[in-house]
């Protein structure tokens, strides 16, 4: 896979002051000290226990993110992928100066300091409880008012490998900054806060996936770490490398149960780090976290797999949250977070105080919405079937062609020749378009073939086979050629029973007077006009040369050479618009959607 080297900066030294100065601009609440990059609560409550956190930037939202009511007092934040320094971290600390004292929560991140990416080897750890001692000694009489919490949530990373340095910190983080900020707002003591965090702290379990690393600003360009069909299990949120790579990538069908398993599974002991009981009594919090570059309709699919595979599991899940809490620059990958939720009648925190604190407001711009409910275990869906075109357009007889017969070996022709010229239409809609023209409309002729093939679209019923036509090009094309094509067809077959009231056949009369009526009609969706090398130049010269009396074999013949015409046309309209005009003009191709009317008429001729 290729690696996304490019980025939207003024200068990678001022990246992290000038994201810090937009995220104030965000939030007028917040305040910042630029030269210990301290985003903070501008007016604090100091009534409160203060949450302060910390560590390297480039993990957006995470962690300045998370600062404002409900959540952090502060975040001390260092420049991308590397810790903030004691100086900074203290600085942090007097600014959230309080009555009740500060709890300082940092997660524990990198596993090996040859690692390039891993320059900030347990950096965190070591520069935060350096201040927090330092504070101490500065303020005596402060000491027992600074509290300090390591997050390590990882579940790829093993007892054996990381028994020295512990568990890396990932998106579970925070969840627990959630919990205890919330608590503190509530008017919790030091201690009660503590206690919740490290309770919440030792519950969680987060295993990550990605398709590719990521790139660091202002670094050399990166190269491709993963193969195009490989995805990495466990990489870190600095590039570390993960517990395994898979190839290929699997469906999220297959994906999602094995990292659901990396977490809840206790008979490996070197990995079963949370007290899953696996036996049905199994509650859960699930946050799907977002590393940075995966889009938002892959980020529901794999929340609904999530979803699924606990429920498969017989784990219940109380709340859902989903998005970005703890990126890794624009890394396109994903974590999945499991907080195990207390049993009934332990002594633990209780399920309804937990998620009471999750479901309480925030005004950190970090936070997502969540629903306060559990997810259904069924999705509720319509049963009912939508009318269709046929039933909204019902005429009260039915008009026949004249012959039947020739009707529709007319229209499986026409089928056919597109069918046959799609391979052209997709080579000229590489050039002049997105290059999808072409299988857009076999698809509709192949839809159209089995209709006939079905008995829905019949030489003695021309009403209902123009309206079946007008069907298929909704349903079966799509995107804007399937709306006009269906436009096109409703409002034929709206003129034709217009205008065949009464006869029983449609004869030549009635087509030539329904194909201009259903031109005008098209005319009211869609600004193109003759010339504007679209599918409307082709059409437009076919129904006037009808209206001026020419037969159906003239009519088609001045669309055909409309369609041609549109190589030396300049674009107005349509998708030709968005492709430089001079490109068009050396190619010399026509617009494929004029090209596909014209295969379209011409193959009625048979």
């Amino acid at each position: 896979m290729s690696v996304q080297n490019k980025h939207f900066l003024n200068s990678p030294d001022r990246l992290v002051v000038d994201s810090l100065e937009g995220l104030c601009r965000l939030n007028p609440a917040l305040a910042l000290d630029p030269n210990e990059k301290v985003v903070y609560i501008n007016e604090p409550d100091r009534s409160k226990v203060a949450i302060i956190c910390g560590g390297g930037s480039g993990h957006e939202p995470a962690h300045a993110g998370f600062v404002g009511d409900g959540i952090l007092t502060a975040a001390v934040c260092g420049s991308v992928f590397a810790s903030p320094n004691a100086v900074q971290v203290r600085r942090g600390i007097d600014l959230v100066d309080n009555e009740k004292g500060t709890l300082i929560i940092v997660k524990l991140l990198d596993l090996k300091p040859a690692a390039p990416s891993s320059r900030n080897y347990t950096g965190d750890v070591l520069n935060f409880g350096l201040a927090k001692e330092q504070y101490a000694a500065l303020h005596p009489d402060k000491a027992d008012k600074v509290k300090f919490l390591i997050v390590g949530d990882d579940v790829a990373v093993g007892r054996s490998q990381g028994k020295i340095v512990g568990r890396r910190g990932l998106a579970g983080t925070v969840l627990v900054y959630k919990l205890a900020g919330a608590l503190a707002r509530n008017g919790a003591s030091l201690p009660e806060v503590y206690s919740l965090a490290e309770w919440a702290a030792s519950r969680l379990g987060t295993i990550g996936v990605g398709l590719e690393h990521t790139h660091v600003p202002g670094t050399a360009a990166s190269q491709s770490h993963l193969k195009s069909d490989e995805i990495e299990i466990g990489m870190g949120i600095h590039n570390e490398p993960g517990h395994a790579r898979l190839s290929p990538v699997p469906p999220l069908s297959k994906l999602i149960p094995q990292l659901l398993e990396f977490i809840t599974n206790t008979s490996d002991k070197d990995r079963g780090f949370v007290d899953f009981k696996n036996d049905g009594s199994d509650e859960v919090v699930l946050m799907v976290n977002n590393l940075g570059g995966v889009s938002d309709l892959e980020m529901c699919a794999v929340v609904g797999e999530a979803v699924k595979g606990l429920q498969g599991k017989g784990v219940k899940v109380h709340r859902v949250l989903s998005g970005s809490f703890m990126s890794s620059l624009n890394m396109p990958g994903f974590s999945i977070t499991l907080l195990l939720l207390p049993p009934a009648g332990s002594a633990s925190p209780s399920t309804d105080l937990i998620l009471s604190l999750l479901d309480s407001p925030a005004s950190a711009p970090g936070w997502r919405w969540s629903t306060a409910s559990p997810p259904p275990s069924t999705i509720p869906t319509s049963q009912k079937k939508p009318d269709s075109a046929a039933a909204l357009l019902t005429s009260s007889q039915t008009l026949s062609a004249p012959d039947p017969s020739s009707f529709i070996s007319a229209i499986k022709s026409a089928c056919q020749r597109v069918i046959n010229e799609e391979p052209e239409i997709t080579r000229m809609d590489t050039i002049a378009g997105d290059g999808d023209c072409g299988l857009t409309l076999k698809s509709g002729a192949s839809a159209v073939l089995s209709r006939i093939a079905s008995g829905q679209i019949r030489g003695d019923d021309v009403v209902g086979s123009v309206i079946a036509v007008s069907e298929v090009a909704e349903s079966a094309m799509g995107g804007t050629s399937g709306a006009l094509y269906s436009i096109y067809f409703s409002a034929l077959a709206q003129a034709l029973q217009a205008h065949g009231e009464g006869k029983g056949q449609v004869g030549e009369g009635v087509w030539k007077e329904s194909v201009k009526e259903a031109l005008e009609k098209l005319y009211t969706y869609t600004r193109a006009r003759p010339p504007s090398r679209t599918l409307v130049d082709p059409l437009a010269a076919f129904s006037d040369a009808l209206a001026s009396g020419e037969n159906f074999v003239g009519a088609v013949k001045k669309a055909a050479a409309a369609a041609d015409k549109t190589r030396d046309v300049e674009a107005k309209a349509g998708r030709s618009a968005y492709v430089e005009g001079d490109r068009l003009k050396q190619e010399k191709v026509p617009d494929p959607g004029a090209w596909g009317v014209k295969a379209i008429l011409e193959g009625l001729l048979g």
